[in-house]
């Protein structure tokens, strides 16, 4: 994070020179023309920044250094190097084999490309739980989506305020090269028309100057963060089976343990029941059957013969 900013500082201080050194040269060349001469020409910088008034020098000419920043930071940050390392879910996937889920979270807590962190939450929010972790995985990679589309949101925002603001002085151009004619009576002189002319033409020249690249960069990164998060999303569905992988053995064996266990039990008891009510009603109704229906058949027999 430190070095991020101070790569900003140091550009922001360069744009800022290059600026400086410009304005400086293009001053220095129009003070040394001769003013006295009627076919004296104007240099670039008389022409489109002087001639455009405070509306260019203090509203439009900062925003175009903003820009240029903003797109030169986008450019070093969202790109697929940093968020999304080639081989990123291998190497994950390789974590996972050697050392288990256990060791990743401090494995890959200093990476902040798309994959390790969405399996980071994932690992610290839905441990333990299989859908619980798919769901925060997709989660984290559509924050960090949304998070990197607000951010390129301001270049969107210069794109579309910039024409508004050439408009403006396009407007503000116009009211004062009317109020020049109407002081002239009617009659303005060249040089009274000038400036108001100068205002309407060269805001509108500097808002679409602005506004056409920012909204060009505001697509590319557009595009960019919606193909890199894409990739990420194809990385993350193989990273997920191998922790759903790696998670499963220890509770499949437990229920696997435990479920034998009851069915055996029931079983055994069912069996074990049975064999009781078999043991206790059996031999009472053999003894009765073999044992009781002799004697008395032979009494009987003894009592009808006497």
């Amino acid at each position: 994070m430190r070095k991020s900013f101070l790569l900003k500082v140091v550009f922001f201080v360069i744009a800022l020179a290059g600026v400086s050194a410009v304005i400086a040269v293009t001053l220095d060349g129009s003070f040394g023309t001769d003013t006295t001469g009627a076919a004296r020409t104007q240099t670039f910088f008389e022409q489109f920044v002087i001639a455009g008034g405070p509306i260019v020098w203090f509203v439009l000419l900062p925003m175009s250094l903003i820009t240029v920043f903003l797109a030169v930071e986008y450019s070093l940050t969202i790109r697929r190097a940093k968020l999304l390392p080639g081989g990123i879910g291998e190497r994950i996937i390789a974590i996972i084999r050697a050392s288990g889920p256990g060791q990743l979270e401090a494995r890959i807590s200093g990476q902040n490309d798309f994959v390790s962190v969405a399996v980071l939450k994932a690992l610290g929010q839905g441990r333990g739980d299989w859908f619980r972790m798919r769901s925060v995985l997709d989660e984290s990679l559509q924050e960090q989506a949304g998070g990197l589309l607000r951010r390129i949101e301001w270049i969107n925002l210069i794109g579309n305020v910039s024409p508004m603001v050439g408009l403006f002085g396009t407007v503000f151009g116009m009211i004062k090269l009317f109020n020049a004619i109407v002081m002239a009576g009617g009659q303005p002189e060249t040089m009274q028309l000038a400036g108001g002319i100068s205002v309407a033409l060269v805001t509108t020249f500097w808002g679409l100057f602005i506004a056409i690249p920012a909204l060009a960069m505001h697509g590319v990164f557009c595009n960019r963060i919606e193909t890199l998060v894409n990739d990420a999303v194809v990385e993350s569905e193989n990273i997920v089976p191998e922790i759903r992988r790696s998670l499963n053995p220890v509770g499949s064996s437990a229920s696997k343990s435990e479920r034998p266990r009851s069915v055996q039990t029931s079983n055994g008891l069912k069996k074990q029941k049975q064999a009781k009510a078999h043991h206790s009603v059996e031999p009472k109704q053999t003894i009765g059957e073999l044992g009781a229906k002799p004697v008395r058949s032979s009494i009987e027999s003894l009592r009808s013969q006497t």
